[in-house]
């Protein structure tokens, strides 16, 4: 009885978090041109499974799409799965974050402790 107390407990909190975490888009080397080329701004983070800073920006990138949503569109790429797009863009460190407008690259920021303030002050103000 008390672990399926725990159970229920548990999943909800994880329903709740899951709630608050913005919709980004999965970007691969087959839709990236189609994505970028809006004139809404989109903001691309180039991360992998085993990068330990590319976790710890992972919750602020997604919590951020929620918060711009409507204005801008935020974008994940893993790198391990698409390779040719980082290797476009001559990217050999992750987290590499690119904010792009109209097709082009207008931003481009790297590593893993960029506050979320700073990610949402760069993207908005291509709005």
């Amino acid at each position: 009885m008390n672990d399926l107390f725990i159970s229920i407990c548990y999943n909800f909190e994880s329903y709740k978090i899951n709630q608050t975490m913005g919709k980004y888009v999965e970007a691969t080397d087959a839709n990236f041109q189609e994505l970028i080329g809006t004139d809404t701004p989109v903001l691309v983070d180039f991360w992998a499974e085993w990068c330990g800073p590319c976790k710890m920006i992972g919750p602020i990138v997604e919590e951020l799409a929620g918060e711009v949503e409507g204005q801008a569109i935020v974008a994940k790429m893993n790198v391990d799965l698409n390779s040719a797009v980082p290797a476009s863009f001559g990217i050999r460190s992750i987290p590499t974050l690119m904010v792009f407008k109209n097709g082009e690259m207008v931003e481009r920021l790297v590593g893993g402790n960029i506050p979320k303030s700073v990610l949402a002050e760069t993207l908005l103000k291509h709005v």
